[in-house]
């Protein structure tokens, strides 16, 4: 039995799939003819490229991954079609006349060396894309098969010492769950996992030495362990753990439309993320009161070029009349960061988490903004609409976004355009100076919505990506805590509403804080909406107050969790 993290729920039992990265052997052999070197380099590079894209379509038709999911292929294109990578290994073969596959090594080691050795994470982090790409290309060079997932026939765990954005993709209904050797809840992998709704346990070290293929293998999903080749009576044990789960998410269902009221009465929204339209079914399936997040980042990404004023009033009115007139907290153009455009450069900043992104972006490239602000003004008489900016860190920045809203919404009205009434116009608060300032944000905008994910990483100076310092990433903190319930208070104070739209939202664990502390609006993966009601129908709103109060007070994000556990049960 081996211990890791439980990143996405679920207990399956299944033969073992070892996934072993092959064997990719390059020499520094030189070679007489040139041309026909450089003309093997550019045929193994359009089979990434088709290879890659590949991926990408199987992976869009199958619809069991989110835009923002779909996204990290469009990352993988730009970086292999990138012609500073190409020019880089032909001069190198031309040059130096080394064969194909050393040249591309000696790029990519570079290039890796350079991200690496940079002092801020999300550079290092594209480390690991590089070497995936560049992987990718040196096999195709070398004619070396890259196992191929979707070929799976039976009913099997896959268990690996990480699963990359591609392997996920080509994930197929065969595939009962995955083990890593690590990865944490935040990985690509974990997102991808509970996108699929497969079980997957992360940071499992020794599991890819422990098992060989065929192997049998008990995944307990709900409690991050792993079990090879169990005994009967653990087979069993596991079985009716299985049978116990589904059965609960089938009991759930029943909650689908009941209203989110606890014991006392008191009601809270639970609403679901979504990145497009396509997620607005799941929301409703799973009784979700609302959009509180609507990612419009990926009309964007996926998008040749910036997105015209009638592309994205489709998309929005589409979603809007999609949730049948249930509120839609819409947030704008959230880019730089980690989430790049193929038709944009963004400057180079030592740390672009805190640089030019965002409504930093947006203030600056005013046009963009307008757009933007016009599309969903004229969508707006077709639901029940918010628009919320986000990555404010100030006042004036928020008074200055709002003011370009009310001038494009002005304009429309004066060309005849009809906008609806009751739009309200909000902001994310997920810089810990928006939440110490809440009291005074609340005077002008309509509503907060927090993001927790930057929020925490933000406060604990700790990139929430970067295993080495991932025990910082501790939702159940006190200053977290502190934090957030000055937001809502803020909020209050001047009678405008606070949700959440971050992953803490939907932790079971998180929600009666949540509730106690006055939250309003509950943000989550659709799949998270039916177990959270379920826990808010159970709980008293004056005892979880009484929680609130004593987990504030806490001195460790430990003794805050316990107090929760020992509450729910």
């Amino acid at each position: 039995m081996l211990k890791g993290i439980a990143a996405s729920a679920g207990v399956s039992i299944a033969k073992v799939y070892k996934l072993e990265t092959p064997v990719v052997f390059v020499t520094d052999e030189k070679i007489s003819d040139v041309e026909a070197e450089v003309a093997k380099f550019n045929a193994a590079m359009e089979k990434t490229i088709a290879d890659i894209e590949g991926i990408k379509d199987r992976a869009t038709k199958a619809g069991r991954l989110s835009a923002e999911e779909i996204a990290v292929f469009d990352a993988h294109l730009m970086m292999v079609q990138d012609p500073e990578l190409a020019g880089q290994i032909v001069s190198m073969i031309k040059d130096q006349s080394v064969n194909a596959g050393y040249a591309t090594e000696l790029v990519s080691n570079m290039m890796v060396m350079m991200f690496e050795s940079m002092d801020n994470d999300y550079f290092r982090e594209r480390a690991a894309d590089v070497k995936d790409v560049t992987f990718r290309l040196k096999a195709n060079i070398l004619g070396v098969m890259i196992p191929d997932l979707t070929a799976i026939d039976e009913e099997s765990i896959i268990v690996a010492h990480d699963l990359t954005p591609s392997d996920t993709a080509q994930l197929n209904e065969f595939v009962r769950g995955f083990a890593t050797e690590i990865g944490g809840k935040t990985s690509h992998s974990a997102i991808m996992a509970n996108s699929l709704e497969i079980p997957a346990v992360v940071g499992c070290a020794g599991v890819l030495g422990a098992v060989k293929t065929g192997d049998m293998l008990a995944l307990d999903a709900l409690d991050g362990f792993v079990v090879v080749n169990p005994t009967e009576e653990e087979v069993a044990a596991y079985k009716a753990k299985a049978e116990a789960y589904a059965k609960e998410k089938e009991e759930l269902k029943v909650l689908v439309n009941e209203p989110s009221v606890t014991t006392d009465g008191h009601h809270v929204e639970l609403a679901g993320n979504i990145g497009g339209f396509k997620d607005v079914a799941g929301v409703l399936k799973n009784g979700g009161e609302g959009v509180g997040l609507f990612r419009t980042e990926f009309l964007y990404m996926d998008a040749e070029d910036w997105p015209t004023e009638e592309e994205q009033f489709i998309a929005y009115r589409q979603v809007l009349e999609g949730m049948q007139g249930k509120k839609v907290v819409v947030r704008t153009l959230d880019i730089g960061g980690d989430k790049h455009l193929k038709y944009y450069d963004f400057p180079e900043e030592m740390n672009p988490f805190l640089g030019y992104r965002a409504i930093r972006l947006c203030l600056d490239q005013k046009d963009i903004f307008r757009t933007q602000l016009r599309a969903l003004c004229r969508a707006s008489v077709y639901g029940q609409l918010c628009i919320m900016f986000p990555m404010i860190a100030t006042v004036q920045e928020f008074r200055d976004a709002k003011a370009i809203y009310e001038e494009e919404k002005a304009k429309l009205l004066a060309e005849g355009v009809a906008v609806a009434d009751n739009i309200q116009v909000g902001m994310m608060v997920e810089i810990p100076a928006a939440a110490v300032l809440a009291d005074q944000f609340a005077k002008y905008a309509d509503f907060f919505s927090i993001g927790t994910n930057d929020l925490i990483q933000y406060s604990m100076a700790a990139d929430r990506m970067s295993q080495k310092v991932a025990y910082l990433y501790q939702p159940w903190n006190p200053s977290i805590l502190r934090l957030i319930k000055m937001t809502i208070e803020g909020a209050h104070k001047e009678g405008k509403w606070a949700g959440m739209c971050g992953a803490m939202a939907g932790e079971p664990n998180a929600v009666p804080i949540l509730l106690g502390l006055g939250l309003d609006e509950f943000s989550m993966s659709a799949s998270q909406i039916l177990k959270a009601r379920r826990i808010v129908k159970s709980l008293n709103k004056k005892d979880a107050e009484a929680l609130a109060a004593k987990a504030v007070a806490c001195d460790t994000a430990d003794e805050v969790l316990a107090l929760v556990k020992n509450t729910l049960k």
